[in-house]
């Protein structure tokens, strides 16, 4: 274990986890609903024009222009990767087959929590710290209780609340600081617990006390450039130094 993978517990009153990748094992989900629609339409792209067929990579691709990001955000970013400016029709009805495609997706196949985050936030609840899931996605509610893991965390916020707030997707810090606020911590005394680089550069532009990367995919190097303080490949890493002097009122 490195030795830097240490949280402060005495400076530490909230910890926001993201959701996708870092509670729940549901990345792998994502990027293949994603591929299905993007490979659908870049194919029917390419007889149409006799453009070169390119497939939309489940890891480079996923990693770089959709993880993290709402869907719509998601749609208009890979696809200016490829040079293609979508009209909002085409953005709304991709946005809607991937909802649709990673649905079908969690109802097949079920949706498990990382044993390793599970176990962290209940330590964290042991020392009185609060803690809070995130996500871009309006499918958080439906993904951590199909994973069980609802009444593990005392604020959720995710991409309803972003549209009911009018609140701007990651890299933008607001869903961040909006699990802040409902936590009542400031900031600078959260830590953020993020597997995307689109998450992680949010969580520093929100001026976050502590910005844990999760490499699951070998993008290290990645998360510590975004922003990461400390950068480990699973939460079993981590380690809590101290807890708080004066614990706050208990998970119920």
């Amino acid at each position: 274990m490195a030795p830097s993978a240490v949280v402060n517990l005495e400076r530490t009153a909230a910890v926001v986890f993201d959701t996708d990748g870092v509670i729940t094992d549901t990345a792998r989900g994502h990027a293949a609903a994603w591929k299905r629609v993007f490979d659908a339409f870049l194919r029917e792209r390419a007889e149409r024009s006799g453009e070169r067929f390119r497939p939309f990579d489940p890891d480079e691709d996923y990693l770089r222009h959709v993880d993290g990001k709402s869907r719509a955000d998601g749609v208009r970013g890979f696809l200016d990767s490829r040079g293609i400016a979508p009209d909002p029709d085409t953005v709304a009805e991709l946005a809607a087959r991937k909802d649709a495609s990673f649905l079908a997706e969690i109802h097949e196949h079920g949706v498990a929590p990382f044993p390793s985050t599970v176990e962290l936030v209940r330590e964290l609840h042991r020392r009185g710290v609060r803690t809070a899931a995130v996500s871009a996605s309006r499918n958080c509610a439906e993904v951590l209780r199909a994973a069980g893991v609802t009444d593990l965390f005392d604020v959720r916020v995710d991409g309803t609340d972003a549209a009911r707030l009018g609140l701007a997707g990651k890299p933008d810090p607001a869903l961040f600081l909006q699990a802040a606020r409902q936590l009542g911590v400031p900031p600078g005394e959260a830590v953020v617990v993020e597997d995307s680089l689109a998450g992680v550069r949010a969580a520093g532009a929100g001026r976050f006390g502590v910005v844990v990367g999760v490499d699951r995919h070998g993008n290290g190097e990645s998360l510590r450039a975004a922003g990461a303080d400390l950068v480990v490949t699973d939460l079993a890493q981590l380690r809590l130094h101290g807890r708080r002097r004066e614990p706050l009122a208990p998970h119920l």
